[in-house]
C-alpha cells in the first residue's frame, strides 16, 4: 500500500538505496535493544549513503529532499530499526529547518553545509528535568553569560538523542543580559562538555538518549546562532512530521510479522493457516485500515506543508498528523500481537520490542494533550469569528 505514496524517481532511488543495506541493519536492531547500545553499525551504512545530508538543499551541496520525501524514507528507515530511524531523524529534522528557514546567517548556513556535506550530526538539546518538553514553555536552567572569550554556558540537558555520534548540539540556555532564550552551537570536542550515559529506558533503547552536561564551556560569540521569539520556535515547522514518520514505520513493522505470521501459523487443530479464520482477518483487517488512515493523514500533511501556497492554510495540522499517526501505530502494534498470542511476548519476538518501543511515541512532541486543547481553542475561536463576520454582513445588508 505504500507504493501508493511514491511519485518520483529519486523517492524509488533512496528508498532503493535503503533497501540495499536493510539485512545487516535489521539484523544489529535485535542486539541494539538487547544491549541499550547506539545502532552505530545502521549509523556508518546510513553516512555512507548520504542520509544526513539528504534535507540540505542542493543549493548547498545536500540532497534537497522535501517534507515528504523524508516521511517516506523515514518511515522506511523505521521499519528496519526504530532506533536507527529516529535517531538519525532529527538531523534531518534540524537541517530541514535549519535551512528552509533560513535561521542562520548566510555565512554560517553555507560554513556549516561543509560540515553535513561531510557527513556531520546534530541535533537540538533542549529538555532539562525542571522543564519537560521546551514546547511547554518552561526556561532552561541551563545559563549562558557573556565574557571576554565569548559565551559561559552552564547545566544539563536530558532526552540527548543520538548523543554518542552528535557532531554539534545546538543548545538552548537563559541569556539573562537579553532576558531571553537563545541557541548555541556548540562542538563535541568543546572543552567542558561531557555526555553522562544514564539512558536506562524500556523503549528506544538504542537512541542512547543520555545527558548532555556542559560545564563553564566556552564558545565563540557567533556561534550564538538563534534568538526566537517564542520559546518553541513559533513558526509551523513540517520537519517535524520525522517524528510519527517513524512511528508509522513501526506499525508496519508489526503488520508485516504478523501477516506472515498468519499466513504460516497452522495448529494442528485446523485444516489452513489462522489466516483463514474470521477473528484473526478481523484483526488484519482492522491493521489494514488504520495503516490507511494514518498514512493519508501523514503524506496529506507533508503534501500540504510543501506547497507553498497552502503551506499558508496550515495551523495545527503538523500536531493532527503526529498524534494521529502515534496512537493509530499504538493500536495496530497492539492488534499484531492479538494475532500473534503470546508467543509475541516472548524476547526472541520482534513484536515485543515494537510494543515498548510505539509508545516513545506519545512522549515525543507536540504532545497529545496539547494538540486536543490547540484544536479546542481554535474550534472556539473560529465560532466567535464566524458569528462576528455574520453579524457584520447582516448589518451591511440592513
Amino acid at each position: 500500500m505504500k507504493d501508493l505514496f511514491i511519485k518520483t524517481k529519486r523517492q524509488e532511488y533512496w528508498l532503493e538505496q535503503l533497501a540495499s543495506i536493510s539485512e545487516p541493519i535489521k539484523a544489529e536492531a535485535k542486539e541494539v535493544d538487547e544491549q541499550s547500545r547506539f545502532p552505530f553499525e545502521a549509523h556508518k551504512l546510513l553516512l555512507q549513503i548520504g542520509y544526513p545530508k539528504l534535507t540540505l538543499p542542493k543549493e548547498y551541496g545536500g540532497e534537497g529532499l522535501s517534507v515528504y520525501d523524508m516521511v517516506l524514507v523515514q518511515e522506511t528507515l523505521a521499519s528496519y530499526d526504530e532506533n536507527a530511524s529516529l535517531s538519525l531523524g532529527w538531523t534531518l529534522g534540524v537541517v530541514g529547518e535549519l535551512y528552509e528557514k533560513k535561521l542562520w546567517t548566510e555565512d554560517l548556513l553555507s560554513l556549516f553545509a561543509q560540515e553535513i556535506n561531510n557527513g556531520a550530526i546534530i541535533n537540538r538539546a533542549v529538555s532539562e528535568v525542571a522543564t519537560g518538553s521546551p514546547t511547554r514553555g518552561g526556561r532552561p536552567g541551563t545559563n549562558a553569560v557573556s565574557v571576554e572569550e565569548g559565551w559561559l554556558l552552564n547545566g544539563r540537558k536530558i532526552f540527548t538523542t543520538a548523543s554518542p555520534v552528535l557532531d554539534y548540539f545546538l543548545t538552548s540556555a537563559w541569556i539573562e543580559e537579553k532576558n531571553k532564550i537563545g541557541f548555541f552551537l556548540i562542538h563535541k570536542d568543546v572543552q567542558g562538555l561531557s555526555i553522562e550515559e544514564n539512558w536506562e529506558m524500556s523503549a528506544m533503547r538504542g537512541t542512547s538518549s543520555h545527558d548532555l552536561v556542559l560545564k563553564d564551556v566556552i564558545v565563540p560569540k557567533s556561534h550564538l546562532v538563534e534568538l526566537p521569539s517564542h520559546p518553541s520556535g513559533g513558526k509551523i515547522n513540517g520537519w517535524i512530521l520525522h517524528i510519527p514518520a517513524t512511528y508509522l514505520g513501526i506499525a508496519q513493522a508489526a503488520r508485516d510479522y504478523a501477516l506472515h505470521f498468519a499466513n504460516h501459523h497452522q495448529p494442528n487443530s485446523l485444516n489452513a493457516p489462522i489466516s483463514t479464520l474470521p477473528n484473526v482477518q478481523q484483526l488484519l483487517g482492522d491493521i489494514e485500515l488504520m495503516l490507511h488512515q494514518a498514512r493519508f493523514v501523514l503524506y496529506g500533511v507533508a503534501e500540504a506543508y510543501d506547497d507553498p501556497a497552502r503551506r499558508e492554510l496550515i495551523t495545527n495540522e503538523m500536531a493532527v498528523a503526529k498524534h494521529t499517526v502515534t496512537n493509530l501505530a499504538i493500536e495496530i502494534v497492539d492488534k499484531a500481537m492479538r494475532v500473534v498470542g503470546a508467543k509475541s511476548l516472548q524476547l526472541t519476538n520482534p513484536l515485543q520490542r515494537y510494543y515498548r518501543n510505539v509508545r516513545a511515541g506519545l512522549h515525543n512532541p507536540p504532545m497529545d494533550d496539547m494538540t486536543i486543547i490547540k484544536l479546542a481553542n481554535a474550534a472556539i475561536e473560529q465560532q466567535k469569528s464566524d458569528e462576528i463576520n455574520d453579524k457584520t454582513i447582516e448589518n451591511k445588508g440592513k
